[in-house]
């Protein structure tokens, strides 16, 4: 079973630097990006922000960032927050009433 974690994120490609494209040894293009994981989601459900990286000196300067996108938290995560919200009218899961920890008791 795998330990891991996903997020699912999109970004502007419109905010693109493009001066910032790396071409790797085999002609990959590769953008480096920051993703950061906040504690709570945002008011739209967003769990992350991806932002252009940095450079030290940016960083040293307090450059503005550049946000490029947002992501959610997908598989892996054990937040209460990840609970899908309640809709009226819709049954996420149906219980039979039965308490398998309670012992020997009747549920009626």
């Amino acid at each position: 079973m795998s330990n891991g974690k996903l997020i699912g994120a999109s970004i502007d490609l419109t905010k693109i630097d493009k001066s910032r494209i790396i071409v790797g040894k085999t002609g990959a293009e590769y953008y480096n990006i920051d993703i950061w994981i906040n504690d709570k989601p945002d008011k739209y459900g967003n769990h992350a922000s991806v932002q252009q990286n940095q450079t030290k000196e940016e960083r040293e300067n307090k450059k503005q960032k550049i946000y490029l996108g947002n992501g959610k938290k997908l598989y892996g995560w054990n937040d209460a927050e990840l609970a899908a919200p309640k809709q009226p009218g819709v049954v996420t899961s149906q219980s039979d009433g039965w308490d398998d920890d309670a012992e020997g008791e009747i549920p009626f």
